[in-house]
């Protein structure tokens, strides 16, 4: 994904096979509705997986969070027309294989979103990036994060004491 700014001074989308759905460059001038959307999933986020420094952002940590450049990874927001609902990110542990990690406002789950989202990334990884793998952690228990990236062809390569890790073989 291109994340030079569009000349309104936001970076472009990257759409999915969700009417309305694309994911975004998440930056500085999104801290507001990031930190609302954090605020708003602090339980959700505790229940599974490891966001504690989400669940315990405070609006200074969202700025400067986001004011830090991810790259050569991608941190993205996830919008359903417009809105922000959640945040899916490409980690470039050792390019050309990467890291991911994702979660949706709680009210948005079970909707497809994060397949939809999820899809749109690593196939845009794999064209523009050259990504040839993505590896996930998934702590155990996360029924719904394995369901997804099942579907999504993800198999399981290692079982570690907290979580499960997961690799996908991409196709350019």
């Amino acid at each position: 994904m291109d994340t030079s700014p569009t000349p309104q001074g936001r970076p472009p989308e990257l759409p999915t096979r969700v009417t309305g759905l694309v994911l975004r460059a998440l930056t500085a001038e999104d801290a507001d509705a990031y930190y609302a959307l954090l605020d708003r999933n602090r339980l959700h986020l505790s229940r599974l997986g490891d966001f504690r420094a989400e669940r315990e952002a405070t609006p200074a940590w969202v700025r400067a969070h986001l004011a830090e450049d991810p790259g050569p990874g991608l941190r993205c927001g996830i919008l359903l027309n417009g809105a922000l609902i959640g945040r899916i990110d490409l980690v470039a542990v050792d390019p050309p294989r990467y890291g991911t990690g994702y979660w949706l406002d709680e009210s948005h789950v079970g909707s497809g979103y994060a397949s939809a989202a999820c899809s749109a990334l690593y196939g845009h990884a794999a064209r523009a990036l050259g990504a040839t793998e993505v590896f996930a952690g998934v702590t155990h228990g996360n029924d719904r994060s394995v369901a997804l990236l099942r579907r999504l062809g993800f198999e399981p390569v290692a079982d570690f004491e907290d979580y499960t890790r997961f690799r996908l073989v991409l196709v350019p």
